[in-house]
């Protein structure tokens, strides 16, 4: 009598078809998880000078392209830069909900930051350019990691 399942390899079919191998786009997934952490940070950061100091940015409330106080902004970058902290860690941790979270995040980061370039304008453009390549990432190399 002889066993041949026994000694079957994972690297002969069908095991071979249901894994499959990481390519190099896994490292734009670790980017935009990477990107998110630091945008994120980044977002807190000018969310709380924002809220407490409102003589920091240049450009009166009126000169925003959405009227609103700078407190308004303030907690706006403040609770979008934790969200897309949360949803950075996810994906470095190959979570499905991040990568969605972060797409969503990454958007809503981009349009804050168009109506905050009045007042910063090479930073929000520099954080809108990011926003794009975490998109970018997410959604047509998000499926690499192993989830």
């Amino acid at each position: 009598m002889t066993d041949t399942e026994s000694r079957r390899s994972y690297d002969d079919p069908p095991y071979a078809a249901s894994r499959r191998e990481p390519t190099g786009w896994v490292g734009m997934v670790v980017f935009a998880g990477v990107m998110l952490l630091m945008l994120g940070s980044f977002q807190a950061i000018e969310g709380l000078v924002a809220l407490f100091r409102d003589d920091f940015y240049i450009t009166t409330n009126s000169g925003l392209v959405i009227p609103m106080d700078y407190s308004a902004w303030g907690w706006t970058h403040l609770i979008l830069g934790l969200i897309a902290a949360g949803a950075g860690f996810g994906i470095l941790y190959g979570q499905m909900w991040a990568r969605i979270v972060g797409i969503i995040v990454a958007v809503f980061s981009a349009l804050a930051n168009l109506a905050f370039l009045p007042a910063y304008p090479v930073w929000a453009s520099i954080v809108i350019a990011v926003d794009v390549l975490v998109i970018y990432a997410l959604t047509a190399h998000g499926r690499e990691v192993r989830y």
